[in-house]
C-alpha cells in the first residue's frame, strides 16, 4: 500500500514537472509571443489533443451518456480524478449550457507562490488544462469554449460554455 501511494505521488510529481517544462519550452521557443497570447494558444491546443486521446481511453468501457449534464459529471468526477488525482470541488450550472467547475486547490497552481504577483502567470498554467477539458468534451460530442480564471491562488474556476451535444 505504501508503494502504491509513493507511485501515485511520483506520477503526480512527474506530471507537474512535465507540465512546467512544456510551459517553459513554449515560452522560450518563441520569445516575445507570450505577450500576445500565441503561447497560451499553443498550450491550449496541446491540451486539446491530449484530452481527446485520454477521454477515448477513459470511456472505452463506459455506457453512452444520457445528456450534457452526465458528461459534465463524468468530467468532474472520473476524468478530473484520473488526471489530477482529485475530484472537482464544485460544479455549478445554469441549465442553459454554462457550467462552472471549481477546484479549490488546483495542483498545477500550487507550484506558484500564493502571492498576487504570480496571478499574471496563471493563464499559462491553466491553458493546457482548458484544452484538456475542451478536447475531452469534443470527443464526447460536446462543442465548447473553456476559459479559466484565478482570483486567489491556488484555486481556479473553469467556465465551460457548451454549444450542443451529438445525438
Amino acid at each position: 500500500l505504501q508503494f502504491l501511494n509513493w507511485l501515485e505521488m511520483a506520477d503526480e510529481a512527474l506530471f507537474q514537472f512535465l507540465h512546467s517544462e512544456i510551459i517553459q519550452y513554449v515560452n522560450s521557443a518563441e520569445p516575445g509571443e507570450s505577450e500576445n497570447g500565441r503561447c497560451v494558444s499553443k498550450l491550449e491546443n496541446m491540451g486539446f489533443r491530449v484530452g481527446q486521446g485520454l477521454i477515448e481511453r477513459f470511456t472505452k468501457d463506459t455506457p453512452r451518456f444520457k445528456d450534457e449534464l452526465d458528461v459534465m459529471k463524468f468530467i468532474c468526477k472520473d476524468f478530473w480524478t484520473s488526471v489530477f488525482k482529485k475530484q472537482i470541488d464544485n460544479l455549478r450550472t445554469n441549465h442553459q449550457g454554462i457550467y462552472v467547475l471549481q477546484d479549490n486547490k488546483f495542483h498545477l497552481l500550487t507550484q506558484l507562490s500564493a502571492g498576487k504577483q504570480y496571478l499574471e502567470h496563471a493563464p499559462k498554467f491553466l491553458a493546457f488544462t482548458c484544452g484538456l477539458v475542451r478536447g475531452a468534451l469534443s470527443n464526447l460530442g460536446v462543442k465548447s469554449i473553456v476559459t479559466a480564471e484565478v482570483s486567489v491562488m491556488p484555486a481556479c474556476k473553469e467556465q465551460i460554455l457548451c454549444k450542443n451535444i451529438k445525438s
